[in-house]
């Protein structure tokens, strides 16, 4: 038996102002068919898996590219042809393959093609033929697309939101594809479009549960998987929003029964699973009336995880009115400003302008008096267990007010993009981090409370105002019942 393995993943925001191109994936990371050989990120873990559960069968690997970029605008078209063709020629190569395994994302939009793992999975599929499995895992906060259904075989998307499953949800695909190539099962796919478009967080009721009896449903009664897509919001693509998909042995009209009954249950919660944001003086108010600290804040309208820039100074701008002290806030991309912290150097003070440099959703830039207390050439966070490149950081503060300045752009995942400064959040009572769920796993052990702020942004969760042109059918909650 061969394997085929490969991971092309960037999330799009189409309409974010940063094109996704050449050195946007540079700076995330591309391996030209060695990144199992190399050590595991957060691209590379589901291909990790796929391997060592494949030559611990004693079957054959054949690795392809894998490519990864920080959420952004539109990808620049020649990129992505590039890099597909590039998996396409080691697909042809690599032939005759057994299973084909994709690390996808599901909301990659390049300039000509609105759904590009669609695309993938169309041109894998015609290389393969009707028979050998491929199969993709998605994140998440992915657009489920007709050709996507139509052409995988299995398609298992991350349960849980902070991203903490990928290697899991990787163990299930493998296994999902190695009982099909193997002729223990026969997969079929159905979906059903909840015609949901919104956030969602796993760690709060009732979804939390919604998500439990998803795994419990799982290996029972000739259910091989069940997915539930959330759907990215800021991706003007027609096949957007809220998925349900149920993977059953051969029995398509009892994948169909499932999808349905689930994606209606889904459809029945969604005001009691629509989330809650505050104004930012709302959210200081309720965390100053928290006796103790920290109190974390998240700033979701500058998330970079999000396709957003990450220097938006609302925030900071309302700390500094309010004369608020003992304010810790990340992370502020702006190499810029890194640079002029490495050039001053350690201990070192003087004016610094910080942010608001990529556009109207960024705000102004903020002059401040700043005192560089930590730096760092190369500093990670972790994502899970793997790491993410933050690259030259620094840590300046000013009247009371700690800011991490990176030169990579990414959100908030872990305190030790802080701690690795000799930034200790702990101390701090209020943490003010632009992300909208991932920071919730490294920072909910160490917080007093989290409170979720909407200050203006790139990432404005009024889902009833995004200017989609490519939508067609109602959704909720641009209408209260989208099946009426």
């Amino acid at each position: 038996m061969k394997v085929f393995i490969a991971g092309l993943d960037t999330e799009t925001n189409t309409f974010a102002p940063i094109p996704t191109g050449r050195h946007a994936f540079a700076e995330g990371f591309i391996a030209h068919g060695d990144a199992t050989r190399r050590p595991e990120n957060y691209c590379s873990a589901q291909l990790n898996v796929w391997r060592r559960r494949a030559e611990e069968r004693g079957w054959e690997v054949a690795e392809s590219l894998c490519a990864f970029a920080e959420p952004g605008g539109i990808v620049v078209r020649s990129v992505y042809e590039e890099f597909r063709d590039e998996i396409l020629a080691d697909l042809r190569r690599a032939m005759p393959v057994d299973i084909v395994a994709l690390a996808l994302h599901g909301a990659m939009v390049a300039a000509g093609y609105d759904d590009c793992e669609g695309d993938i999975l169309a041109r894998v599929r015609e290389i393969v033929g009707a028979n050998v499995p491929i199969g993709a895992e998605l994140d998440l906060h992915c657009h489920i697309t007709e050709a996507m259904l139509r052409h995988a075989t299995a398609l298992v998307a991350y349960k849980e939101y902070p991203h903490i499953d990928i290697p899991a949800r990787a163990e299930d695909l493998f296994s999902l594809l190695a009982d099909a190539a193997t002729g223990r099962t026969r997969p079929v796919m159905a979906s059903f479009d909840c015609r949901m478009i919104n956030t969602y967080r796993t760690t709060e009721q009732p979804l939390r549960g919604f998500v439990d009896r998803m795994l419990a449903l799982e290996g029972r009664d000739g259910i091989l998987s069940v997915s539930l897509g959330h759907g990215f919001p800021w991706g003007d693509v027609a096949e957007i929003g809220a998925k349900v998909v149920v993977i059953a042995d051969g029995d398509r009209g009892k994948a169909e029964r499932l999808a349905r009954r689930l994606g209606e249950e889904f459809v029945a919660m969604r005001e009691a699973i629509a989330p809650r944001f505050l104004t930012m003086d709302e959210a200081l108010d309720r965390a100053l009336a928290i006796d103790g600290g920290p109190v974390v804040i998240a700033d979701v309208s500058d998330n970079a995880g999000g396709g957003a820039p990450g220097d938006a100074t609302f925030f900071l701008k309302r700390v500094r009115e309010r004369g608020l002290r003992n304010v810790a806030s990340a992370f502020y991309w702006d190499p810029v400003a890194v640079r002029s912290a490495m050039e001053a150097g350690l201990g070192a003070t003087f004016e610094l302008r910080i942010g608001g440099k990529s556009g109207p959703a960024s705000g102004d830039p903020v002059d401040l008096r700043v005192t560089v207390k930590g730096l760092a050439d190369r500093l990670t966070q972790r994502f899970g267990q793997a790491p993410v490149e933050m690259g030259a950081s620094a840590w300046v503060a000013a009247d009371g007010i700690d800011l991490v300045l990176t030169s990579l752009r990414t959100q908030v995942f872990h305190p030790e993009g802080m701690t690795g400064l000799g930034l200790d959040p702990t101390r701090r009572k209020l943490v003010i981090v632009k992300s909208t769920q991932h920071f919730h796993a490294g920072f909910a052990p160490i917080a007093k409370a989290i409170l979720y702020a909407a200050p203006p942004g790139a990432l404005s969760p009024d889902f009833t105002a995004i200017p989609y042109s490519k939508l067609t059918r109602p959704y909720w909650p641009k209408v209260a019942d989208p099946f009426a």
